[in-house]
């Protein structure tokens, strides 16, 4: 980055007239010219009112366009490249991982693990190989092919397929992204069940338990929705000042729970980890998991973020590819070691009372270490669902670009508050969260075949823009058959879940290939429906 740049203050409105009539210098190069007689692109129905607003743009289509929010809310670059004074340090990820992936949604997780009997060195271990594919996937896929377009997952998915394509997609992914952040605002808001003396809703319970409860949760809710509004400065920064403590509170769970199980030594900790608290017996109902279950969760837990590029959204903003090694922050101080803390603290529960089997953090977190593991829950899961509803407002903004994202943000925001007040989402958190990576990661082995594959091996890439089209059917084919062969499977064939994210990541990519192929060598002037 040239030193003369200088990055603006943090959370400012960015000037537009300082972009709109150039592409940022070592932010991208316009595409090459490819021998073929395809059309420059042109403005389909969906970006008419853009084509008036505009300047005219080349093939590549990366002239930053002059879009604002209203007052007070940062320009986001929606469908523009991140300019390259407007990129943040690694420091901003590192926080952003941490305070996202160290979260009380780590409490529903960990217990479950004990619950379905891993035993302490598939745990352990599984965990250490699982977190650490995760963050090679993000370093080695994600952030490089962020940093070459600087663009959104949902503008870039726009490129290849066509407009057509992408609002199907992110309809689904808006929706989703709201269910998960429901989940995360209602773990939050346990937190104040206890000193408010809300009734806690049973294990079984889809329903709210009270109208107190309602309250509570709406109000949380609406505190988050705005702070993600505000955009990603907003959302890093309240991220790097909450995640350091929230980390070391972690630690203190862990450290607090030990003396209840007996550990006063590392031989003591071995000995409770294998005979009190993962004793490889799963409870009645639930299937055993193995050293690969454990593997397979960990890797793809977060896969609609890495292999599915959810977070191109993300990492458009980093200066450099290598900052996908921020991640680690989420993956081992989070994800490990979170998961390995509520074990631990779960253990505690069932040594007091083995009937009491219920995973509700707020109480379960008060119980061991008082009004710090309150505050510890409610803030775990702020920071958690600051990203995601960024995340979903940038999805269902892009369905009609002329919506305000702070405005479409604070009703994602919204949304997920409503789905918050009914617990048994959150209940069941672990099947949604495996459902979402497998409904959306094919569209990123699309985005990956693109970038990385379709000029090797002789094809055009973003060859939706390039036709002009509105829809551009190889990557929705992509999509649709990876997912209904999965589906297929876990159906008919008894695959779990955990199995087949990764096969129909690599289906969806073939499919893809294969499908442009055919297209493109039939159609080689963009004569394509």
């Amino acid at each position: 980055m040239d030193s003369s740049r200088t990055e603006g203050p943090a959370g400012n409105p960015p000037k537009v007239e300082a972009v709109v009539n150039r592409v940022p210098e070592g932010v991208c190069r316009p595409l090459e010219k490819q021998p073929s007689v395809l059309p420059e692109p042109k403005a389909g129905p969906s970006d008419s009112s853009l084509a008036e607003a505009e300047p005219k743009v080349q093939v590549s289509g990366l002239v930053p366009s002059a879009s604002s929010g209203p007052s007070g809310y940062a320009d986001e670059y929606e469908r523009q490249p991140v300019p390259k004074n407007k990129t943040k340090s690694w420091s901003s990820f590192v926080g952003l991982f941490a305070g996202e992936h160290v979260a009380a949604t780590e409490l529903l997780i960990g217990p479950l693990f004990v619950a379905h009997g891993v035993s302490a060195f598939d745990l352990l271990v599984g965990l250490a190989v699982g977190n650490l594919l995760a963050v090679l996937s993000w370093t080695l896929l994600t952030a490089p092919i962020a940093v070459r377009h600087r663009l959104t997952l949902y503008y870039q998915l726009e490129k290849i397929g066509g407009p057509g394509i992408v609002r199907v997609y992110n309809i689904a992914n808006g929706i989703l992204w709201c269910c998960l952040a429901g989940a995360f605002i209602y773990v939050s808001a346990t937190a104040l069940f206890v000193p408010l003396g809300v009734p806690t809703p049973a294990l079984a319970d889809w329903g709210p338990s009270s109208v107190g409860m309602v309250a509570v949760v709406l109000a949380v809710g609406a505190v988050i929705g705005v702070v993600a509004a505000k955009g990603y400065d907003a959302v890093a920064y309240f991220s790097k000042i909450t995640s350091p403590w929230m980390a070391a509170m972690f630690v203190v769970f862990g450290i607090a729970s030990l003396p209840e199980l007996g550990i006063r030594t590392p031989a003591d900790f071995w000995r409770a980890a294998n005979q009190v608290v993962w004793k490889g017996q799963p409870a009645e109902g639930t299937i055993h998991f193995t050293f690969w279950h454990v593997v397979c969760f960990a890797w793809f837990g977060n896969m609609a973020w890495h292999l599915g590029m959810g977070d191109l959204s993300i990492f458009r903003y980093a200066r450099r590819a290598w900052y996908g090694l921020a991640s680690a922050a989420g993956m081992f101080f989070g994800h490990y070691l979170a998961w390995i803390t509520a074990g631990l603290l779960y253990a505690v529960q069932l040594l007091h009372d083995p009937t009491d089997t219920s995973v509700v953090p707020g109480p379960m977190a008060y119980r061991v270490v008082g009004w710090t593991g309150i505050l510890l829950v409610l803030f775990a899961g702020w920071t958690t669902a600051n990203p995601v509803i960024y995340r979903a407002g940038l999805a269902l903004q892009s369905i009609r670009p002329s919506w305000s994202r702070a405005t479409v943000t604070l009703g994602a925001g919204a949304a997920a508050s409503v789905i918050a007040i009914f617990p048994g989402l959150c209940n069941r958190f672990l099947s949604i969260a495996m459902l979402y990576g497998l409904i959306l990661a094919p569209m990123g082995a699309v985005i990956f075949a693109d970038h990385y594959l379709m000029k090797p091996l002789g094809m055009v890439n973003f060859y939706g823009e390039r036709v002009g089209r509105r829809w551009y059917w190889p990557p929705l084919a992509a999509w649709l058959l990876s997912l209904s062969f999965c589906l297929l499977l876990y159906k008919y064939a008894g695959i779990q879940e955990f199995f087949l994210c990764l096969p129909g990541w690599i289906l969806s990519g073939l499919i893809y290939l294969s499908a442009s192929r055919w297209v493109q060598t039939r159609h080689p002037g963009g004569s394509v429906l």
